[in-house]
């Protein structure tokens, strides 16, 4: 062991845990975790719109892959604060921006969003002067 070596591993010491054997068969450890909800897959094929009423930030994923896969989503907000329903907001806003989808409101803290190859006709006053 060259002098070099003695002190890089002084100042970082490395566990023997650390090191990972590759014996050419996936080792459980390095298996990657399925993801927590699997509504996605369980979904039937000619599903069009999704419902969803989020009750944290970490929800708006499964939004955007219901976008992605061509799919409508309607979203209803009120069961999130109001800094976790402007950060979803914010995230679906880009996800639409980059599918060239739309969004709109159609009621307090409930949107509308809708990719590209889907149209929607007619809408929504929100308030009564209008």
């Amino acid at each position: 062991m060259s002098l070099k070596q003695k002190l890089k591993e002084f100042i970082n010491p490395v566990e023997e845990e650390e090191y990972l054997e590759m014996d050419g068969k996936a080792s459980t450890s390095m298996d990657y975790e399925q993801p927590m909800n699997k509504s996605i897959s369980k979904l039937p094929a000619d599903t069009k719109m999704v419902l969803f009423e989020p009750r944290s930030f970490d929800e708006a994923q499964e939004v955007g892959m219901h976008l992605k896969g061509g799919r409508a989503a309607v979203i209803n907000l009120h069961r999130l604060p109001k800094e976790y329903s402007q950060r979803t907001i914010d995230f679906i806003t880009g996800v639409i921006f980059a599918l060239d989808g739309t969004i709109q409101k159609i009621g307090h803290n409930v949107v509308l969003c809708t990719p590209k190859n889907m149209g929607v006709a007619g809408a929504i006053r929100l308030n009564e002067s209008e």
